[in-house]
């Protein structure tokens, strides 16, 4: 069968390239209080009517102020590299008309294409966990891609400001490299993750990378912000994969490609998924109610029919207030069907389709958030280590953020059929 490519498709259907998609991890379709403007849980990167990309070109070692002005006054791009108080060096961008250029960061000027804020787990509104300080880059990455097939896209720290300048201070991780380049780490670093395998439910966790300013690949430091840089890894590049992973430092995006979106399956598969359970009409073994899983706009309301389960066995029920023990935790129950004793939480259907990595049932939950998936995507994101804080891993679920707990950090759920 003819199937044909994205560019052919968007030439039939007159739309814009797509080079792919950035999706935030910790977010089930949306922010908590919406999507709005630059803002929102996840950004597709189109080809641009006109190139914006840049690329390096005058070197300049400037030892005045002066100097640095009168280089600045040309509204180039530039990197300014500062060296000591008597030296630095400025590298001059130019326009390329072969790529575009798109920038992320916690700013909200308008040289970021999308704003980022800090993730914090397990959906609680921003009003009830203030971030006191984030530590996410205000010009925290840029992407560029090609703008002719196969439309690469690769990734840098840093990004330009309002005065099209990238300031790397004396304090910043800096080096000049054996070809005499200019070099640098922004201070809490951009980590890339690119999966073994690509993303599919074969694939498993790649090395955890940084990448500096120029794009060049480092192992990590001893720990985020340390001064001395990691190893430069040389048979390794800035070029993003289908399901590579970016870390700011408070936020972790999903690099999906436009092929790769095209084998997810869609918002509209997953509310096929969820009406195809329901119509199951599976119920709950003790007080024998229908169960159901909520429609997608009410992903945050727990409702009367919703399902729960216990974690540690998978057993599905109805919502029911019994069953503490009292030398268990809080939330914690005994399955009245199988006596294990395991945390009790409603289940919530992922809905965010770039985080699956194939258009199986959900059948799985992760422990202890409750959120529902396919198999193949529970198990691929249980063993995936994302960075915590400056120096710990931990694998979390996708659509929450929550840090994952138990023997396999998911578990396969047992729902009851009706009885009739």
């Amino acid at each position: 069968m003819f199937s044909p490519s994205q560019e052919e498709l968007c030439a039939l259907n007159k739309e814009p390239v797509k080079y792919g998609e950035l999706v935030v991890l910790g977010y089930n379709g949306s922010l908590p209080n919406g999507d709005r403007g630059r803002r929102k849980s996840r950004f597709a990167l189109y080809k641009r009517p006109k190139a914006n990309g840049v690329k390096p070109s005058t070197v300049h070692v400037i030892s005045t102020p002066q100097a640095s002005k009168a280089i600045s006054a040309k509204g180039h791009h530039s990197i300014s590299f500062t060296l000591s108080r008597s030296q630095t060096v400025i590298v001059e961008y130019i326009h390329d008309k072969d790529t575009d250029m798109f920038q992320v960061g916690r700013s909200t000027e308008s040289p970021i294409d999308f704003v980022v804020t800090d993730t914090i787990s397990g959906n609680q509104n921003n009003d009830e966990a203030q971030i006191t300080q984030s530590t996410i880059s205000r010009f925290a990455c840029r992407i560029v891609c090609d703008r002719s097939p196969p439309y690469t896209a690769r990734i840098f720290a840093a990004g330009f400001d309002s005065s099209k300048n990238i300031f790397l201070g004396e304090k910043a991780a800096k080096w000049k490299n054996p070809d005499g380049h200019m070099d640098g780490l922004t201070t809490n670093g951009v980590l890339v993750m690119h999966p073994k395998g690509g993303f599919t439910e074969e694939s498993k966790p790649g090395v955890w990378r940084e990448i500096s300013v120029c794009g060049d690949v480092y192992t990590l430091r001893e720990t985020r912000s340390a001064q001395q840089r990691g190893k430069l890894v040389e048979n390794e590049t800035n070029i993003l994969q289908d399901g590579s992973l970016i870390d700011l430092c408070g936020a972790t995006l999903l690099w999906r490609t436009a092929d790769g979106l095209l084998h997810t399956p869609t918002q509209k598969h997953i509310e096929a998924l969820r009406q195809e359970i329901n119509a199951a009409r599976p119920q709950c073994p003790v007080g024998l109610n229908t169960l159901a899983f909520p429609s997608i706009n009410r992903k945050d309301v727990v409702e009367e029919k919703q399902p729960w389960a216990y974690l540690s066995c998978g057993h599905v029920h109805g919502y029911h207030s019994w069953g503490h023990r009292s030398d268990t935790e809080a939330n914690e129950r005994e399955c009245p069907m199988c006596r294990t004793v395991g945390p009790y939480v409603p289940l919530w259907l992922g809905c965010e389709a770039g985080f699956y990595v194939d258009a199986g049932p959900p059948t799985h939950a992760f422990t202890p958030c409750g959120h529902v998936c396919s198999e193949k995507s529970a198990k691929y994101w249980s063993q995936i280590p994302l960075p915590h804080g400056t120096h710990a891993f931990h694998a979390a679920c996708p659509f929450c953020a929550t840090q994952l707990a138990g023997e396999n950090n998911c578990v396969k759920l047992i729902f009851q059929g009706p009885v009739d």
